[in-house]
């Protein structure tokens, strides 16, 4: 770090002086921006001057600003310049607040704005940018929101002074194109500090005599001096209007917040009086051109409405024709039918058919009862089959269920002479001590059963 703090003693002699304080190029540029940053935040006004920007890549501005003594570069960064809203150009006086940077490569020494703003005229343009754009976002400018204006205006209000000339030059206009539109005047100061509250209070004067539109129109002049058409309470009355408004404020180059929020801006008051009142001869010829495409739309219909009846009458002719033609036909063929000639016909042939019918059913009846006959001995047959075949293993089963049932069944065992004892009880006598001694017992044998008392048991 160089310390400027540091001086060479007075004893030191001239070569180590010398020695102590030599720098590399990039170290005396460090040593410059490093110190560079005590110089506290100025603000400068001055004139611009050589402005190459904003850079078609980074955005950055660059330009001298100078006065007329000195001049000095400086460098506003795209994001401080969006930001401030200012369109840079030579020749702008500017108020720039910022800080002195060095560039490290060349060492140039440079001014880099923090801020910019507009210094004398270009305040007031500021505002009336920054009024525009307010009024912008809430809608007033937008084309759907403006009233449309009729193309033949018979009575017109006019806002503007009664001294001066343009009042004369907008009903010398008004007078020469047609004559016949009225003219209703409210004069109001187009310039001073009052001005925004007289054309306001105009402005609705007009309004009440329910004029086709109203011409808001002033002559050239300075920024300045046409700045009470740059006013809110001016714009918002001209938005709200309920008839459509015109403005012809200055010369063409001039565009005010009240041409911008009217319903139609023109170059000048004579061009605003103009665009409301066609010529006597235009209106003229508009209506001869109308008559001419009146008449000759009325005979096309006409003649397109002929055309389509012919069409009618004929394609009538033919429809009629063939209706009776195909009527025609149909009364022939019902006369050559037998039934009307011959009204026994149909008995006759009635009776044919049902005497052939009889007997086809006859014939049939037997033939019929043969095949089901046949049919039905058929089905007996190989269901009697069918039912052998299911049958047979379930009868070998049953047969041998019936064998092992055999063997096992008491009957039997009482086959081979041996006896059932039960007590009256129904309960198989086993052992002779299960009987008592007078009980009635029943004995089971092979065929039939005995009943006995018990006179005596024998362990």
């Amino acid at each position: 770090m160089w310390d400027f703090s540091d001086t060479p003693s007075e004893d030191m002699n001239f070569k180590e002086k010398e020695e102590k304080h030599v720098l590399s190029v990039s170290e005396a540029i460090i040593v410059i921006k490093e110190n560079i940053t005590r110089i506290p935040l100025l603000t400068v006004v001055g004139e611009v001057s050589g402005f190459r920007g904003p850079n078609a890549r980074s955005g950055h501005c660059y330009f001298d600003i100078k006065d007329a003594s000195a001049s000095m570069a400086a460098i506003v960064w795209k994001g401080i310049y969006l930001a401030s809203g200012v369109t840079l150009h030579d020749g702008m006086r500017v108020q720039i607040t910022g800080r002195y940077d060095v560039y490290k490569g060349s060492g140039k020494l440079s001014f880099v704005a923090t801020s910019l703003t507009v210094a004398g005229e270009g305040d007031l343009r500021q505002k009336v940018a920054e009024l525009a754009k307010k009024l912008e976002r809430e809608g007033l400018m937008r084309e759907d929101r403006k009233r449309p204006i009729p193309r033949f205006c018979t009575r017109i209000g006019v806002v503007t002074s009664l001294s001066g000339s343009v009042i004369e030059d907008v009903k010398r206009t008004l007078a020469r194109r047609n004559s016949l539109v009225e003219i209703e005047v409210t004069g109001a100061a187009v310039q001073g500090e009052h001005a925004p509250q007289t054309i306001v209070q105009a402005l609705g004067i007009a309004e009440s005599t329910h004029p086709d539109a109203i011409l808001l129109v002033r002559g050239g002049g300075s920024f300045e001096d046409l700045m009470c058409f740059n006013d809110e309470a001016v714009a918002r009355a001209i938005a709200a209007s309920s008839v459509p408004v015109i403005t012809g404020i200055g010369h063409e180059p001039d565009v005010t917040i009240a041409d911008m929020v009217s319903d139609r801006r023109t170059s000048t008051p004579t061009a605003a009086a103009e665009s409301v009142a066609p010529s006597i001869s235009e209106l003229q010829m508009a209506f001869n051109d109308r008559v001419s495409r009146l008449a000759g739309a009325t005979e096309a219909l006409l003649l397109g409405y002929a055309q389509e009846i012919d069409g009618f009458s004929r394609r009538a002719d033919l429809a009629i024709q063939n209706s009776l033609r195909q009527r025609q036909i149909r009364f022939l063929a019902l006369a050559e039918r037998k039934c009307l000639s011959d009204p026994l016909y149909l008995f006759v042939s009635r009776k044919s058919d049902l005497l052939q019918t009889e007997q086809r059913l006859h014939d049939a009846l037997p033939l019929a009862l043969n095949r089901k006959e046949q049919a039905l001995t058929q089905s007996a047959d190989r269901l009697k089959t069918a039912a052998t075949r299911l049958l047979a293993p379930y009868e070998a089963q049953v047969s041998a269920a019936a064998g092992k049932l055999e063997a096992l069944s008491p009957l039997k065992v009482l086959g081979r002479g041996y006896a059932l004892a039960t007590n009256e009880r129904g309960h198989v006598l086993k052992n002779a001590h299960d009987a008592q001694k007078g009980e009635a017992i029943r004995v089971k044998l092979a065929e039939g059963s005995l009943v006995a008392h018990v006179t005596e048991i024998e362990a």
